[in-house]
């Protein structure tokens, strides 16, 4: 990890509140796998400061009183114009074993969360951005079928740098917070 890395990490683990995130397709997975695998709140994390925490794929968290189905990752189409463990990684896209986990977690809970979140989003979103949008990526595919298998109240997912309300009770997040209903 590099200076300025550090200092921004320890800026955020100063703040008065705690930071979850789910990785997306920029990361650096060498540094973020480099932590070690932690259970928290019903699933695994990456503990990155007691107030900074990395919500793994495939994973079912409970934060107060509200379910959350958590599945990072996403396609860089620009991984032509990057380097491979300097500004693209391999993990950037769920493996099989993360798909399968999934699948188990949501099993587990009947196919039933409060919410979910995500990089990436289902492929019927995606061809209402993309209209012409072929079904390539595996990830999408997948997301597709947690949105025809699982009730939800609502899914949020950012990976296009938009924001947008979908039907399906769909949000595209990208520069602007939310606050959840406490219903």
């Amino acid at each position: 990890m590099n200076t300025s890395e550090e200092e921004n990490l320890n800026y955020l683990s100063s703040l008065p509140f705690t930071i979850l995130f789910i990785d997306g397709n920029h990361e650096n997975f060498d540094a973020l796998n480099s932590y070690p695998v932690e259970y928290w709140n019903g699933g695994k994390v990456h503990k990155i400061r007691n107030n900074i925490i990395h919500l793994m794929r495939g994973q079912i968290f409970t934060i107060e009183n509200k379910t959350f189905f958590t599945m990072g990752g996403g396609h860089s189409i620009d991984k032509f114009l990057r380097k491979e463990g300097v500004s693209w990684w391999k993990e950037e896209l769920p493996s099989e074993e993360e798909f399968s986990e999934a699948r188990e977690n949501l099993t587990k809970y009947d196919f039933t969360v409060d919410y979910i979140l995500s990089h990436a989003a289902p492929e019927k979103i995606m061809n209402m951005i993309f209209p012409n949008h072929a079904p390539e990526l595996r990830l999408n595919l997948f997301l597709q079928e947690v949105m025809d298998t699982t009730s939800y109240s609502h899914w949020y997912f950012g990976h296009l740098h938009q924001e947008r309300t979908f039907p399906f009770n769909v949000t595209q997040l990208y520069e602007n917070g939310i606050v959840l209903d406490d219903k």
